[in-house]
């Protein structure tokens, strides 16, 4: 089997037709219908019903693409892997958020990373937890950041940085307003704005009320942090949000409370694979992360 083989099949079966894939990698048709015959015989299987030019997979044909897919996708990680060792300084890193984190706090440490290193590129991608841990199993996200830090995950390693508060956001005119804490079980007969069942924060809001004997009603629930603090700013409902997300795009209208009677905080942190080495560039991100912010802990304390 040879990885022109694997290349031409793949390119028919996105294509489902033999001349348009030979047209676009600049091939004769005929020797792309010879490599996918040849293929074929090693395999010992039809991939392809045909229909003149025109061709379809047949359920093996399915089974195979996904497996040389990922075949291609690993030389390619590999090829990557091997022009950061030769120079780290450049390339690509893919980076995780998971949903409910605020991603602009996060502004300044990467401007001080870019200045040290320019001619590293980001790629943010944004999602579940879950979503993400299947991501870095993939090797499709080098590094994540997390709230709250997983720690019993086998694949991946967390490392926490901080911890921040969980605070109470609700409508300056609001009879609670006045108060800067509150304990959970004067929120019983509120109407809560907040992220969809599943999420971390959501998670946290529903067994608070739990503990304090009562089930959430909820006003709205979506993903968006900006959408939930504007919801509250329109007296749609009450929130519980992360510190940091406080800390900048508030609208008018709004005032923050501490919660007093339960642990109101979440970790912030890092995942990373715990099945392979991390790449030297991922390394240089790593190291200065975690530089960071123990700095920044050992200025506060």
């Amino acid at each position: 089997m040879e990885l022109r083989q694997l290349i031409y099949f793949i390119e028919v079966a996105k294509r489902e037709h033999v001349t348009k894939a030979a047209e676009e990698m600049h091939i004769a048709q005929s020797a792309v219908s010879r490599q996918i015959s040849l293929l074929e015989a090693e395999l010992g299987v039809t991939l392809f019903y045909r229909e003149g030019r025109n061709v379809q997979l047949t359920p093996i044909g399915k089974t195979f693409l996904e497996h040389a897919e990922l075949v291609l996708l690993e030389l390619d990680k590999a090829k990557k892997k091997v022009e950061e060792y030769l120079n780290p300084n450049a390339g690509v890193l893919k980076l995780g958020f998971s949903t409910g984190l605020s991603v602009q706090t996060f502004s300044m440490v990467f401007s001080q990373f870019k200045e040290m290193h320019p001619n590293l590129q980001f790629q943010l991608l944004q999602g579940t937890q879950g979503y993400l841990l299947k991501l870095m199993e993939r090797g499709e996200v080098d590094i994540a950041f997390a709230a709250p830090v997983p720690q019993d995950e086998p694949l991946v390693k967390g490392d926490i940085l901080f911890t921040e508060k969980i605070l109470l956001l609700m409508p300056e005119h609001h009879p609670l307003a006045q108060q800067h804490s509150i304990r959970v079980g004067q929120l019983r007969s509120e109407r809560f704005v907040t992220f969809r069942a599943g999420l971390p924060i959501r998670q946290f809001l529903d067994k608070a009320c739990e503990q304090a004997g009562f089930e959430p009603a909820i006003a709205f629930e979506g993903e968006d942090m900006d959408t939930i603090k504007g919801l509250v700013s329109a007296g749609i409902g009450i929130a519980i949000l992360p510190e940091l997300a406080l800390a900048s795009h508030l609208p008018g209208g709004v005032v923050t409370a501490e919660i007093s009677d339960a642990k109101f905080a979440r970790s912030v942190g890092l995942i990373t694979p715990n099945t392979r080495k991390l790449a030297p560039s991922e390394q240089l991100l790593y190291q200065f992360l975690k530089a960071f912010y123990d700095r920044l802990y050992r200025f506060q304390l």
